[in-house]
């Protein structure tokens, strides 16, 4: 089934009148689909190092069975260096914010500022930490690193999420996943293999078909091969 094309799904393009705020589940269900889909990327031909170079929000895709596609692979290759190229300031690791080549752990960083604000409702880039030991405006990871800092996890998550019961445990799961990813340096992130494996232990139980190992993502995508061909 194709994406619905256009429709960015995390929380920070989910508001206004007429949008039904994304519950915990569907949430979590993105998060394991659009791993799933940035490890088949990364899995698909290892000797070539594959990498998307553009993860964001508005690239993830559902379709109409409300599974996650990644959209835009292959198209950062089109674009100059630098913040005008790359993707928004936002989503970019440390080590490509002045304009380096990307690589597979800058997309895990790219990932893991997604699963911040699917958590948080936050934009990525436009955060006012007036109350932190930053102050002013900083991009949600360092956000959010001061906030777990001061011991105050519970305003990390986004309130539409405070009327579900029972999640607490799996958005702290989720939300030491997310930090994991977006460590500074790159060396101490994860493989995206890995993230698929802890996103589907949060529930004990599959989230996304087939994860008989970690190497089974490039068996099993969340975004297929035809779309793969499709957006290069």
């Amino acid at each position: 089934m194709e994406p619905d094309g256009g429709i960015g799904v995390l929380p920070t393009g989910n508001r206004g009148p007429g949008r039904t705020p994304l519950d915990w589940t569907t949430r979590l269900k993105i998060a394991a689909g659009a791993a799933r889909g940035v490890a088949f990327i990364h899995n698909s031909c290892k000797s070539l190092r594959l990498t998307h170079g553009n993860i964001k929000s508005t690239n993830v895709l559902l379709d109409k069975q409300g599974n996650a596609h990644v959209s835009d692979f292959g198209l950062s290759v089109f674009a100059g260096p630098g913040p005008l190229g790359g993707r928004p300031n936002g989503y970019r690791a440390p080590e490509a914010s002045d304009g380096r080549k990307q690589t597979q752990k800058s997309d895990v960083y790219s990932f893991g500022v997604l699963l911040l604000e699917m958590l948080t409702g936050k934009c990525p880039s436009v955060v006012e930490s007036a109350g932190s030991a930053y102050g002013g405006v900083v991009d949600l990871p360092r956000w959010v690193q001061s906030v777990v800092r001061e011991e105050w996890t519970a305003e990390v998550f986004d309130l539409e999420l405070m009327r579900y019961k029972d999640i607490e445990e799996e958005m702290v799961g989720l939300l030491q996943i997310a930090m994991t990813c977006t460590a500074a340096a790159p060396d101490q992130r994860p493989r995206m293999s890995h993230v698929v494996k802890m996103i589907e232990e949060l529930r004990g139980v599959e989230v996304s078909p087939c994860h008989d190992s970690a190497d089974s993502v490039s068996e099993s995508p969340s975004m297929s091969e035809d779309a793969c061909a499709t957006s290069q």
